[in-house]
């Protein structure tokens, strides 16, 4: 049965090189304000790829307070526990459960799921091994044998793609269904769809879905810029001018459940969710179709899911990640749905770059303030609509939504696409 109308989103949590909260990264994304920068990991002078929105000057403590498990976690992993430590603080979901009776309070933990997105993990994962493979001069013989004294024995759980969805479980007691899903680009979005589908087919009564990715390390933007993929300035979603991405980190947490027992217990709802959609053009690993066939049934299927017409939809969110042809498939497929009745379109990459497995969870999170808000932030890098693209409701200025509703666009490697679609909460605010 389709239950939708009946999920709703109790907490979120976000962080990027735009801000530690929700309420700081979408106060840049109203003012305009850009985290795009040069890169600072790294010696970046010579690089045709130089920029990129890193999260600079936060010491790992105030994203995770135990200091031990700094030690064997990696930086992605630390902005995943965050976001979702923030997302469950704020649904209230843990002093709830402790006001319940033992044996309830037990069931409770039981039916509570952790779906998490996650990128797979860089190229920067292997670096241990690197002065062992210089030292055996091509000698696997003595590369076997020094192995075990050379490299950490902690470094496979280090960079382990579940860490998040294990250390969030641990760490808030949280004892049902779960999946790590490390599907590139898509992988967040998707984990908020399967926490969405165990809610609806009876798993569980209540998930945290968290997407997460740091993929600012050396290899990544190398291969990402010989690809073709990176912008060798900024960040120009639907431009004439537009030439690549640009790289974020962070992660971003949303908490579902059931709208009954929500509103049981008192807890504060931000929004619905309403529906989802995901499918694949079976093109190859780096091809879109021109037509956006890919995207415009992902949108239908989520549309179907959710029950909601097109001409319901107040504003869209845009995958938008500035390369040539997602974009232009992307608007292709966008308007294929919506025949010539499109309502405002945005994009949010411009201002914190591209978190990868985090960005369709920190998309559809900043889809709800805006729509909260009634406020389609502009896109402030949009300077000329590539005329290529064609009429496309896009705009540097704001625009104000058609409704309370949104959708909310996400690709990735593979030609994978997925839509989400949700209603906020006019009087919900978010910490």
């Amino acid at each position: 049965m389709n239950a939708t109308g009946h999920l709703v989103i109790t907490g979120a949590g976000a962080v990027c090189g735009a801000g530690l909260t929700i309420d700081a990264i979408w106060n840049a994304i109203r003012h305009g304000r850009s985290a795009i920068a040069p890169i600072t990991q790294w010696d970046v002078s010579a690089w045709p790829a130089r920029f990129a929105a890193e999260l600079t000057g936060i010491d790992n403590k105030a994203l995770v307070d135990d200091r031990k498990l700094h030690k064997i976690i990696s930086r992605t992993d630390l902005f995943g526990l965050y976001a979702a430590g923030v997302a469950i603080r704020q649904s209230g979901l843990i002093a709830h459960r402790e006001a319940l009776q033992p044996d309830a309070a037990e069931h409770f933990a039981d039916r509570s799921g952790v779906f998490v997105g996650s990128g797979g993990g860089t190229y920067q994962n292997t670096y241990d091994f690197f002065p062992l493979l210089s030292a055996a001069e091509g000698s696997l013989p003595v590369f076997g044998r020094e192995l075990a004294g050379t490299v950490n024995p902690m470094w496979l759980l280090k960079h382990l793609p579940n860490n998040v969805l294990c250390h969030v479980g641990i760490r808030h007691g949280f004892k049902g269904t779960n999946a790590c899903i490390t599907n590139q680009c898509v992988g967040g979005a998707m984990a908020v769809a399967e926490a969405a589908s165990a809610i609806r087919s009876g798993e569980a009564d209540r998930a945290v879905a968290v997407g997460h990715d740091a993929p600012i390390e050396p290899e990544t933007v190398f291969h990402y810029h010989r690809l073709g993929l990176l912008s060798s300035s900024t960040l120009r979603p639907f431009d004439r001018e537009r030439s690549g991405t640009v790289f974020g980190e962070g992660a971003a947490a949303v908490i579902l459940e059931k709208a009954d027992d929500a509103r049981a217990r008192g807890a504060t709802i931000l929004g619905e969710f309403l529906g989802s959609g995901c499918v694949t053009e079976g093109t190859g690993l780096l091809d879109v179709r021109p037509d956006g066939d890919g995207m415009a049934r992902a949108i239908q299927i989520a549309l179907q899911d959710a029950s909601v017409a097109p001409e319901s939809i107040g504003l869209v969110v845009a995958h938008g990640n500035g390369t040539r042809h997602s974009d232009a498939s992307e608007a292709e497929g966008i308007r294929r749905v919506f025949n010539g009745r499109l309502p405002p379109v945005t994009a949010f990459k411009w201002a914190f770059g591209h978190l990868i497995a985090g960005s369709g969870v920190i998309d559809m999170v900043l889809a709800l303030s805006a729509l909260r808000e009634g406020f389609v932030p502009g896109i402030p890098t949009l300077n000329s609509l590539d005329p290529d693209i064609g009429p496309f409701p896009v705009s540097s200025k704001a625009q104000t939504p058609g409704s309370r509703i949104g959708l909310i666009c996400c690709r990735g490697f593979s030609a994978m696409n997925v839509a989400l679609v949700v209603r906020a909460e006019p009087q919900a605010t978010v910490a």
